[in-house]
């Protein structure tokens, strides 16, 4: 025998001896006789596992014949692909190089400007702080007027439903007195007309005309502007109710939300229950809300931590980055060089993508996060996952939900309930809402040019482009719906309007600009520090 042959038999005696001993030892019965129907299982089981180990054996053996090539495949880049690849290393990528590309960002501001960055420089006037913390807690005496004029309301409501003789409890009102409620509120709507106008009248004039800084008459108008919707939300509510409370038509109170059996009406006009609404983290009043059973004074700690971190941020890049940009673009806007506008807008994008990111994280994240859970508020769907919007429409449904609530619900249902077409509705919502980012940015900032305006309404007509996007199956339609609203969104949308409303500041008040660079230093939004 032949030295080759014999190492072969030697290796292959072993296996073979192993496998008939496992299925002679397999075939037998538990009380050692052989089972028919085992035999053959056992049978097929063994001979799978005897060519699985000849075959292991055999590529043990001769390793230079395995077949690498058994079957058809395709790439995995190509269409006809039976599974999609999975991009998370390009992802990755792209991570580190947005990383990088910032970080040389970063190394080229502070060897250009230095650090702009001084605590202690700012341009808080006495008097904008005076009348800014004064303007901040009168703003909520509307609201006190708004329960005064209910709790009138729903007195004289208690005094009609004694008074009015029973029919039995499921008649509708007759004709006087649907006469006699329409007339109560009409005097109540003029009256709430009023108090909320007021308010956001009152609140913008003295903001415009004697708050200077930017930062402490933004802070006051957005007070103002969520009291107005609050206490809007509150009248248009309890009128609901208390109808519903005077002329109870046979069903119409079952059909109630049951969480508004926990405070009916007219035992929710209290004075503790519009406060509670006052500090809820929403825009819509509801008698009752959904309540946890305790607070996490640790998990309010976290939140008020990261909304502290996360302004510090917001200011740092502000000051250090955004201002010098939007400063060295004053001269490209002077004289229309679209191309040189073009640059500092793509260069101001991902700055404000970030300043805007963070603020989002902080306000709808942290701070209404802790405060919902100070008050015990339970419903903290505060907003959905609005960077996967498949178009425009999708981003302004989901990524401010309590302004998109109050829209729907006071605006656009009740429209639509009585035969305004879907465009109409539409129309007046945006329209409302391109008046409301006007004040926020137009009046703290002393110039109502109409961008905010313009930028808010002219959605309406991008929403409409992109609606059929969103009606697509298929994926490419959702990548294409998704990258033209973050494009409108990076590009065309904070920058633009950050570039306009910043020229249109420093054109009102040039003296002071001119008289900053020549003594060689730069005004911040928080205020002036010497350029290093």
């Amino acid at each position: 025998m032949a030295p080759a042959e014999a190492t072969s038999n030697d290796r292959s005696l072993p296996l073979e001896g192993s496998i008939k001993a496992r299925k002679a030892h397999d075939t037998k019965h538990p009380n050692g006789k052989l089972n028919g129907a085992a035999i053959h299982s056992d049978q097929t089981t063994a001979d799978v596992d005897e060519n699985a180990e000849l075959k292991k054996a055999f590529r043990n053996k001769y390793r230079h014949v395995q077949a690498v090539h058994s079957r058809s495949k395709p790439s995995c880049l190509s269409h006809d692909t039976t599974e999609s690849p999975s991009f998370l290393g390009f992802r990755n990528l792209m991570v580190i190089v947005l990383v990088a590309a910032n970080l040389r960002l970063v190394i080229e501001n502070i060897q250009k400007y230095g650090v702009l960055i001084c605590i202690r420089c700012h341009d808080f006037r006495p008097n904008d702080v005076r009348l800014g913390l004064l303007l901040y807690l009168m703003i909520p005496c509307h609201l006190l007027v708004a329960y005064l004029i209910e709790l009138i309301a729903s007195i004289n409501a208690v005094s009609a439903r004694a008074a009015r003789t029973k029919r039995g409890g499921s008649a509708s009102p007759t004709v006087d007195e649907n006469r006699r409620f329409q007339l109560i509120w009409y005097v109540v709507r003029v009256l709430h007309f009023i108090n909320v106008t007021a308010a956001l009248v009152t609140t913008s004039w003295m903001v415009y005309w004697h708050i200077h800084h930017p930062l402490i008459g933004t802070l006051v108008e957005v007070h103002a502007i969520i009291v107005w919707l609050k206490a809007a939300s509150y009248a248009l509510t309890n009128r609901d109710l208390r109808h519903a409370y005077l002329h109870p038509v046979k069903g119409e109170l079952d059909a109630l939300p049951d969480i508004y059996r926990e405070c009916p009406y007219p035992q929710n006009v209290t004075l503790g229950n519009l406060v509670y609404f006052w500090w809820a983290p929403t825009l819509v009043y509801q008698p009752a809300y959904p309540r946890t059973e305790r607070i996490r004074w640790g998990f309010v700690a976290k939140r008020a931590g990261e909304v502290v971190c996360l302004s510090a941020f917001i200011w740092f890049l502000s000051a250090q980055y955004a201002t010098p940009v939007l400063r060295n673009s004053l001269d490209k806007i002077a004289t229309l060089d679209f191309l040189a506008m073009v640059e500092r807008l793509l260069k101001l994008s991902t700055i404000s993508l970030i300043i805007w990111l963070a603020g989002f994280f902080a306000l709808f994240q942290s701070f209404l996060n802790g405060l919902a859970e100070v008050v015990r508020f339970g419903d903290r769907e505060f907003y959905e996952a609005w960077w996967n919007s498949e178009s425009l429409g999708v981003y302004w449904r989901t990524w401010n939900k309590p302004v998109y609530q109050f829209f729907r619900r006071h605006v656009y249902s009740p429209m639509r309930s009585r035969g305004w077409s879907h465009m109409a509705a539409s129309t007046v919502v945006f329209l409302l809402s391109a008046v409301l980012h006007e004040l926020l940015v137009g009046v703290p900032t002393h110039n109502i040019i109409g961008v905010a305006f313009l930028g808010m309404f002219l959605q309406l007509p991008l929403i409409i482009l992109t609606s059929r996007l969103e009606r697509m199956r298929s994926a490419n339609g959702r990548l294409l719906g998704n990258t033209i609203f973050w494009v409108s969104f990076t590009i065309f949308g904070q920058p633009f309007a950050a570039l306009m409303y910043f020229y249109a500041w420093q054109a009102k008040y040039g003296s002071v600009s001119r008289m900053m660079v020549g003594s060689g230093s730069v005004l911040l939004g928080s205020g002036t520090c010497r350029v290093a």
